[in-house]
């Protein structure tokens, strides 16, 4: 067990001994889970309550309707120990969700000193963003959910009852709210992947078709419903993000243009030389060297210095 240890002053860089890395990673791992517990005991207190909202998308039939065909459902637990593991499953993912703030905090003050300015800078840029455009897509997710099951139950045939498990109505929805979450951070990751280098503007814009192509594909895959509204809803918001990004993308590329004109070449292209020649200014006079003790007594005969050694200059 590592051992607390007394109070230092800490390093205005972030530098500490492993020891003391490890201990303030326990220290924060532990912050990260006690709030994880205890809002998970309170979501334990509003059980019923949690799993009302999150089967909400499921016509349920009333005391005296029977289910035959599509017009309801008998949410139901299949085995005996669904109602317990249900119940834990979505405490736990309560706790999660809901303390996010807490352990994501704890996260970030443990990796946030050995970053640059620039690093801290882009990732509270990207996480700035990043919780708004999940939270759009997992709220959309929400919206049309009750069209999707509604759409899903009408397949039931005549004469069939539908008897589903709160458990995969429960694994249905948290998946739906999973994947449009994550697939509206997409425009996201574009962004970031221009802001550092990697991927242009106009490289971006000459991908369109495909990437309509792909997102609508995507769409109609990831979403467990036969009807168009669950892929339109999907496949439509990111296609405008999409493009809003390339819209970005190509006016940050103007501005690093104008700031250095070779920022687009290749790393084996060679940039464009200025070969024109500079003017030549006026001619700066040079004073004259200093004689040598033997130039300065050698006789002179006429205009000619007088030979020292068969040379006329001694040097």
């Amino acid at each position: 067990m590592l051992k607390s240890a007394p109070k230092l002053e800490k390093d205005p860089e972030g530098r500490m001994p492993l020891v003391e890395h490890l201990r303030e990673l326990r220290n924060r791992l532990a912050k990260g889970l006690l709030a994880i517990m205890v809002v998970t005991i309170v979501a334990l207190v509003y059980s019923e309550e949690l799993m009302s909202f999150l089967t909400h998308s499921v016509p349920k039939c009333g005391p005296d309707v029977t289910s035959d065909g599509g017009n309801c459902a008998i949410v139901s637990f299949n085995t005996l120990m669904a109602p317990f593991s249900v119940t834990i499953q979505v405490s736990l993912t309560a706790g999660l969700v809901l303390a996010s703030p807490v352990w994501l905090y704890q996260l970030w003050a443990f990796v946030a000193p050995g970053l640059h300015k620039n690093e801290k800078k882009y990732t509270y840029a990207f996480v700035g963003a990043a919780v708004p455009l999940f939270s759009a897509g997992a709220y959309l997710a929400y919206l049309i959910l009750p069209v999707s099951v509604k759409v899903l139950i009408s397949l039931t045939p005549e004469g069939s009852a539908n008897i589903l498990s709160l458990g995969d109505v429960l694994d249905f929805t948290l998946r739906m709210v999973l994947v449009f979450g994550l697939a509206f951070e997409l425009p996201l990751v574009l962004v970031m992947l221009n802001l550092t280098g990697v991927l242009t503007g106009r490289r971006m814009l000459q991908w369109w078709r495909g990437v309509i192509m792909g997102v609508f594909l995507f769409g109609a895959v990831i979403t467990p419903t036969t009807d168009p509204v669950g892929m339109l809803a999907l496949a439509g918001p990111i296609t405008v993000f999409y493009f809003m990004a390339v819209g970005f993308s190509l006016l940050n590329d103007k501005r690093r243009a104008r700031n250095n004109p070779d920022t687009e070449l290749d790393d084996d292209e060679a940039s464009v030389l200025d070969l024109t020649p500079e003017a030549v200014g006026a001619v700066e006079a040079v004073p004259a060297a200093r004689a040598l003790p033997e130039q300065a007594g050698a006789e002179s005969v006429g205009s000619r210095t007088k030979q020292l050694n068969g040379y006329d200059d001694v040097t």
